[in-house]
């Protein structure tokens, strides 16, 4: 079976954050976009087939989530997509990723307490942490020649400090694109057991990836963890709304399910989200399966335009995802200049690694969930930006 990832599909007037709101943050609207990360296809046949037979029903009520339908989708995904076997009964449902992470740190810190994730991070960490009133931890990776590294020493004195509670792990590694192998999970599992630290497992990017991904499913660790995803980036679904999470914790589980349905009135799902997710689960396989071999083709493809264009930038391809993290710092650009640049003269929007933090000065963050042109459009910008730059 054969897709189609090549041909554009019009996405303006759709009230779409990355093409109709480009202005929102980068101050010109009509730029070609490759911010926020969402992808540019359409979602599988089979989605969009279960999608139209719900809405031919003219009754759109409340809904509900705890079913084997919803569940048993789940379990067969991570039998046949990672080879494990899950506790139905841990699963629960959320409004989003975000949303879930939010109350697992509501439950398992208290405000001042540090939350630890490794940087460069998406932007999403710092905001979701510093408006719980925690304090973020922050565990630089080490950037090497042919990928990223964690610093062991200082993650095992990080997560010594009594004050830290809470590992934010982000698996695979966003924006990073790493995936954690077996042996580094189980490494920090160890290490988060000795020092009395809870994980949460971010794994929202495990189904676009190049190498075998290892799900969260706690590694022996007895403390508390959960991990926390969605069919939503893997399928380009995110406006259908909805996530899940694995909370083992029988208490923490109902604490959560407590917030989600007393406290905060979510735990209705949106129906289209529900049967999205499930289609995709059930059918799409071959779809992302496609999918994965097309973007992996378009992060050859920068790194061999990048390495024609500029010798010293030593781009690799990474384990995973469609975001394409550059490092420009051989070049000692002004980012900010490169920025006013590609907007004013190439009216182009390509994000900013200093949005991921200080470990993201130097890098931009290129989206490469698009047809193969736009890429060769975005990637002929870039350069055209750093050349006007080195020409002075």
């Amino acid at each position: 079976m054969t897709f189609d990832f090549d041909t554009p599909i019009e996405r303006l007037g759709t009230y779409c954050t990355q093409w109709d709101y480009v202005q929102d943050r980068f101050g010109k609207a009509g730029l070609l976009p490759f911010t926020i990360s969402d992808m540019d296809f359409g979602a599988p046949a089979p989605v969009m087939g279960a999608l139209k037979a719900r809405l031919e029903h003219p009754v759109l009520g409340y809904s509900r989530w705890n079913h084997d339908d919803f569940k048993g989708a789940i379990e067969r995904w991570y039998q046949r997509r990672f080879d494990v076997q899950i506790d139905k009964n841990a699963i629960v449902y959320g409004p989003s990723v975000i949303y879930i992470i939010a109350k697992l740190i509501e439950k398992w810190s208290q405000p001042g307490e540090g939350v630890l994730f490794q940087t460069p991070a998406y932007d999403a960490f710092d905001k979701l942490v510093e408006g719980a009133g925690r304090r973020c931890v922050r565990n630089p990776l080490i950037k090497t020649d042919t990928g990223w590294d964690v610093d062991w020493a200082l993650l095992e004195s990080q997560l010594a400090d009594e004050q830290t509670k809470v590992f934010l792990l982000c698996s695979p590694h966003n924006p990073t694109g790493r995936v954690w192998c077996k042996e580094e999970l189980a490494r920090i599992a160890a290490l988060c057991d000795k020092h009395g630290v809870a994980l949460i497992s971010d794994e929202i990017h495990m189904d676009v990836a190049f190498k075998p991904h290892t799900p969260w499913l706690g590694f022996g660790m007895q403390n508390r963890w959960a991990l926390v995803t969605s069919a939503s980036k893997s399928f380009n679904i995110p406006a259908l709304n909805g996530a899940y999470a694995f909370i083992p914790d029988d208490n923490a589980r109902n604490d959560y399910l407590f917030k989600l349905k007393e406290v905060d009135g979510l735990s209705s799902p949106s129906i289209l989200g529900v049967i999205g997710m499930m289609a995709a689960y059930n059918e799409g396989e071959a779809w992302l399966n496609s999918l994965n071999g097309y973007v992996h083709e378009s992060h050859a493809l920068v790194r061999d335009t990048l390495k024609s264009a500029f010798p010293a930038v030593n781009y690799q391809v990474p384990d995973a995802t469609y975001l394409a993290w550059i490092d420009l710092s051989p070049l000692n650009l002004d980012m900010q200049k490169l920025q006013s640049d590609l907007i004013e003269h190439f009216n182009v929007a390509i994000m900013d690694g200093g949005v991921y933090g200080e470990a993201g000065k130097g890098y931009v963050r290129l989206n490469l969930g698009c047809p193969r042109s736009k890429v060769q459009a975005g990637l002929e910008a870039l350069i055209g930006a750093v050349k006007l730059q080195l020409a002075g």
